[in-house]
């Protein structure tokens, strides 16, 4: 009887082993991303997953994150599995190196990879930096290619030259080592595949028998998924200013100041998590400053423009990255800049006019008044009638009993006087 259950134990304990993990991998490669697929492969690790497959869908991403995700394949105890899918995506940029990097690549028919050469905006690129970022890629893409026996000549090219190829293409020139149109297909072809490692060790690939575990982001991952993206972040960043703005401007609404204060936040969480360019803050700031003298010194449209101008120059340089998929585009720059222009000016021109507006209200709002003097008013009081009621009164001045009076100064129920000159 115990040898039964033994058995029957090792026997669960061996089904619990066998599974192959999947993660699904989509959008920029960022700090988060690389976060998502070490975790992915450390649960893979513990488990003793037979491998772990990576659905691939990226335009490219942060080269340190794409370094962080080649490492952590490179260094993995279990063979990774880089499929790019479904048909009509791409691996580009990052997503290449991330691909040529798994022990095995795979492609569905109809996607395309490549594109890695680094582009700074408006081809403004110092070529000195230019040639030091693509020659770091190049080495780091040999250490790489040789060791899986993958053809160099081709990778370089997507390099130095922005190649991209299809499925087809990237098989033929031994890129790639499968075309796969979906799981089941590729699951199919991985049967009983041998397979030799990045230590150089050989491995058999075994899928009969094993359930699919899906590896899924967590709800923290998600959120700073979404925020991490630069476009994401430059708008909530560009809420929150002005929620606390008019929050500032009308103290006691509370929502803008709330909304502003929660969105400024997030905003800079996801800013620190993208590489910043400090040039394109202080052009940002400039903008802001611009907007400012706009309104104070009437600048009849010059100054607004030129921060229209200086706030998309500092959007687009704002993400410190020669890859394109990062950056914020133009688009979105001119998108976000306008109304937020005009939003900020037209803010800007109720809070200037409001300053200039004499005071209605409580002791000031008395200030320039006119009135009577009910009894004659002597530097030691007396008493007036203003705004429909009767004050107390003193003048520096004597002031006759039914002359026309002007308040000068307010204190508490006390007002200082002055005769009112009439023409």
């Amino acid at each position: 009887m115990i040898r039964l259950l033994v058995m029957v134990a090792l026997l669960t304990f061996s089904a619990a082993e066998a599974a192959i993990y999947r993660v699904r991998v989509e959008g920029v490669i960022d700090p988060v991303t690389s976060e998502f697929i070490g975790k992915a492969i450390r649960q893979a690790e513990d488990s003793h997953a037979e491998f772990l497959l990576m659905e691939l869908s990226t335009p490219g991403g942060l080269g340190i994150s794409m370094q962080e995700i080649i490492r952590s394949i490179l260094n993995s105890k279990v063979p990774i599995v880089c499929h790019v899918t479904p048909q009509g995506t791409h691996a580009a940029s990052a997503g290449f190196f991330i691909l040529l990097s798994a022990d095995i690549a795979v492609m569905a028919p109809g996607t395309n990879t490549g594109s890695a050469h680094p582009v700074f905006p408006f081809g403004m690129e110092n070529k000195i930096m230019l040639e030091k970022v693509t020659n770091d890629a190049l080495a780091s893409l040999r250490s790489i290619v040789k060791q899986r026996k993958r053809n160099y000549e081709m990778a370089e090219k997507a390099v130095t030259e922005s190649k991209s190829y299809t499925a087809q293409e990237a098989l033929d020139g031994g890129l790639i080592d499968l075309i796969a149109r979906d799981q089941q297909e590729l699951l199919g072809k991985l049967k009983g595949r041998e397979i030799t490692r990045f230590s150089g060790q050989t491995q058999k690939i075994e899928v009969e028998g094993q359930q699919i575990v899906t590896i899924e982001p967590t709800l923290r991952e998600r959120i700073l998924s979404a925020i991490a993206d630069p476009n994401v972040a430059l708008i909530l960043g560009l809420i929150g200013l002005l929620g606390i703005y008019v929050e500032f401007s009308h103290p006691g609404l509370i929502l803008p100041g709330v909304v502003g204060a929660i969105a400024l936040i997030l905003a800079l969480l996801g800013f620190s998590i993208i590489p910043i360019n400090v040039v394109g803050v202080l052009l940002i700031l400039v903008a802001l400053g611009l907007f400012v003298a706009e309104v104070k010194v009437q600048g009849f449209g010059l100054l607004g423009i030129a921060g229209v101008v200086s706030m998309v120059l500092g959007i687009l340089f704002l993400v410190d990255t020669p890859y394109p998929s990062v950056r914020i585009g133009l688009g979105l720059a001119l998108a976000v800049t306008i109304p937020f222009a005009i939003i900020l000016v037209f803010l800007l021109q109720l809070v200037i006019r409001a300053q200039h507006y004499r005071v209605t209200t409580g002791e000031a709002g008395l200030v320039g008044l006119i009135g009577e003097a009910r009894t004659p008013i002597t530097p030691e009081g007396g008493r007036v009638f203003v705004h429909g009621e009767w004050w107390r009164a003193a003048s520096k001045v004597s002031i006759p009993e039914g002359s026309r009076v002007r308040v000068v100064e307010a204190h508490n129920l006390d007002l200082v006087v002055e005769p009112e000159l009439t023409d």
